[in-house]
């Protein structure tokens, strides 16, 4: 029996964006209780340019791709929730947050970490790392555990346990009906909390590698080493999909005990929202991008 269509899918504000292939849809649970629907044909890489398609080199191409995918989800579903409030999202707005994105995400897990340990004594460069390591790690957890305080984020985070019951569900073959999908976890292996986790592991070893230069070499070098991290992770993460080995789990072990923080159980609602977008990437996809708005229950 053929497996499933992979599928991977981000939360967004009030709504869940799904992608599969070259399809990406992104739906949105407006005030009046409708859901709006947005969708895009996508034109990967991997597919213009088969050396893109590589192992290893997939894992960079991919997680790029994901990063400006995730983003332009993200102004997808703020600048619904503008619309509702009369208000537009500027192209500037747009720009300015992913700078800001980006400059917080650098700066907090891999220029502070390596900065901070220019305070302690001389040690063994092994040290060093694995010190750098775990300063990452801490400030990544502390990070999810301040802004899953909340309230807005808790939304986003139950959305998150929607998207992954639902994509759980079809890798399962088994109807998309509610009772069904409420069955299945929220913690996904393939999960992007679990991607994440997973770079910061790897890089503590790939980084000892290296010794311990100055502060500026190890910055550059830390910069630079990001895709090939990138690429060893999703290679990981493929891994886990659908294997269930007990190596794999205890690789994937992890991650899924981060999502505890990152996923909350979703109302049948936000399942709702979930099922509208899966099913949207795996229909037959519109020629042209499009946008539209389903009543409650569609």
């Amino acid at each position: 029996m053929p497996m499933p269509q992979l599928v991977g899918g981000q939360a967004v504000l009030e709504g869940v964006m799904m992608r599969c292939g070259s399809r990406m849809a992104v739906a949105c649970r407006r005030r009046d209780n409708s859901i709006r629907l947005h969708q895009e044909q996508l034109f990967p890489l991997a597919k213009r340019y088969p050396v893109f398609g590589w192992p290893f080199i997939r894992g960079a191409v991919s997680f790029l791709e994901s990063l400006l995918l995730g983003v332009k989800a993200l102004n997808i579903s703020a600048a619904e929730a503008l619309a509702e409030e009369g208000e537009e999202l500027k192209t500037w707005h747009t720009y300015v947050m992913v700078f800001l994105g980006i400059a917080l995400g650098v700066g907090l897990f891999f220029i502070l970490p390596t900065f901070l340990l220019r305070f302690l004594p001389p040690l063994p460069p092994v040290l060093f790392n694995m010190i750098e390591g775990l300063i990452r790690l801490s400030i990544f957890t502390g990070y999810i555990l301040i802004i899953s305080r909340w309230g807005e984020v808790q939304r986003v985070f139950q959305y998150h346990g929607a998207e992954h019951k639902v994509i759980f569900c079809h890798e399962d073959k088994t109807l998309l009906q509610t009772d069904m999908i409420k069955t299945y976890s929220t913690r996904h292996p393939r999960c992007g909390t679990s991607f994440i986790l997973l770079v910061m592991i790897i890089s503590i070893i790939l980084f000892s590698l290296f010794g311990w230069p100055d502060l500026w070499q190890r910055i550059l070098i830390r910069l630079s080493l990001l895709p090939v991290i990138a690429g060893i992770a999703y290679e990981v993460i493929r891994l886990t999909a659908n294997n269930y080995s007990p190596l794999v789990r205890l690789i994937a072990a992890p991650g899924l005990w981060l999502q505890r923080l990152t996923t909350i159980e979703p109302d049948e609602r936000q399942i709702e929202v979930a099922v509208i977008a899966l099913q949207a990437v795996l229909d037959k996809p519109a020629e042209t991008n499009s946008c539209r708005e389903l009543t409650a229950g569609a």
